[in-house]
């Protein structure tokens, strides 16, 4: 059921109180133009959330690149989480994880064609990627995990919460895990639940769509995940790819450094009847140790063949150039990749407000004359004219 993740820790009262007084003293700023947001020449699309902790940023915005990589020249800009590196890096077909942070890095290596860059000053980033000469060419650029940060203001604000920790149920941190007050959505153009059951019925869509109390201008969202073949981490791998239907005889070890690791452990469920699943859970963008090695190396050795470790992508990224893992495991470890799907058939509808909003705001000539085509192509048909699509002004 929504919300079923959420603990609250009420004792900590004073210290949300003290926190929402000063993030929202911080919004107020901007909303008063004393602290400033700034436009760009180049489409710009948000995606992020108003919880810390996992809602599906990763997901979502490659869901995004692969909507918009064949028709537009696409950069993704993060801060890039615990990197060791400051300032803006642009990645390299060979830039370490470290110096852009695991998600970064899983992109790039995912759509090698595609720019990414962090930098913790957005502004700035943005500017290197529609300056610098090996990257002028960016059609239009996703910003990852950047909902609060204000300096920005993208012509698209996706705000994703969590089906199992929906923010109407949640409280500002320390209390609960709530970044800002929920008021802050109200700055979202469009809302996503993500990582809904795929059984929800019409009655859940209408509560939920309810309880979380849109403006008419906000559009609204329910997407789920799909779980593909796994990818081996390491070229030893035994297999190119297994299908998930083909473990159901196989005990595994569930290895993650996410989030919130037990909704991973709930969707493999189905898949892992009569199995033993043993579970080895470190923080999220956790660093692994020459200690974790030892332990991942022991339990896997104890395990009852035939055996398996399922990992995921992100993690997949960090374990990559990790030292001291032995055979067995790097024959025997494999990344679940995931992607996302829209629910009540509202997938088209989305992909239309995304691409006419990139093509309405390109610098692109060919991106400009795309649109162009269409809508002469539509203005012969009446019944086929194409719909003006509209974002509120946020400005």
């Amino acid at each position: 059921m929504e919300g079923d993740f959420i603990k609250l820790h009420k004792c900590l009262l004073p210290l949300s109180w003290l926190y929402g007084l000063g993030v929202g003293l911080r919004n107020e700023l901007f909303e008063l133009g004393v602290l400033k947001s700034r436009s760009f020449d180049v489409p710009v699309i948000s995606v992020g959330n108003i919880t810390v902790g996992g809602s599906g940023k990763t997901p979502h915005v490659e869901y995004l690149i692969r909507l918009l990589k064949d028709i537009a020249q696409v950069a993704v800009l993060s801060r890039g989480y615990k990197r060791k590196s400051k300032g803006y890096v642009l990645a390299e077909e060979d830039t370490p994880m470290e110096m852009i942070g695991d998600e970064p890095f899983q992109m790039k290596h995912k759509f090698p064609n595609i720019h990414v860059a962090v930098d913790k000053k957005r502004c700035e980033g943005i500017d290197h990627l529609v300056d610098d000469e090996e990257t002028k060419n960016t059609d239009v650029v996703l910003l990852d995990d950047a909902f609060q940060h204000r300096y920005v203001k993208p012509g698209i604000n996706i705000l994703l919460v969590d089906y199992h920790r929906l923010i109407i149920y949640d409280k500002l941190l320390p209390v609960g895990r709530l970044r800002e007050p929920l008021s802050g959505k109200n700055r979202a153009d469009i809302v996503i639940v993500t990582k809904c059951p795929k059984e929800l019925n019409p009655i859940d869509y209408r509560v939920l769509s309810k309880a979380m109390n849109l403006y008419p201008f906000q559009d609204l969202y329910f997407t789920t995940f799909e779980y593909c073949n796994l990818i081996p981490v390491f070229e030893e791998a035994k297999e190119k790819e297994i299908a998930l239907s083909d473990i159901h005889k196989t005990n595994v070890l569930l290895l993650s450094g996410i989030a919130l690791p037990k909704q991973l452990e709930v969707d493999l469920k189905p898949y892992t009847e009569g199995t033993k699943v043993e579970t080895l859970e470190f923080p999220d963008h956790h660093s692994f140790k020459k200690k974790d090695v030892e332990l991942i190396n022991s339990m896997f050795e104890a395990m009852e063949t035939p055996k398996i470790i399922i990992t995921t992508e992100k993690d997949k990224a960090r374990l990559l150039n990790l030292e001291n893992l032995n055979d067995e495991v790097k024959q025997n470890i494999y990344a679940l990749p995931i992607k996302v799907k829209f629910m009540l058939n509202k997938e088209e509808k989305f992909n239309e407000k995304i691409i006419s909003y990139v093509r309405k705001n390109s610098r692109n000539s060919i991106l400009v004359k795309g649109k162009d085509d269409n809508k002469s192509k539509d203005s012969n048909h009446s019944g086929n004219r194409a719909r003006t699509i509209s974002f509120r002004d946020n400005r």
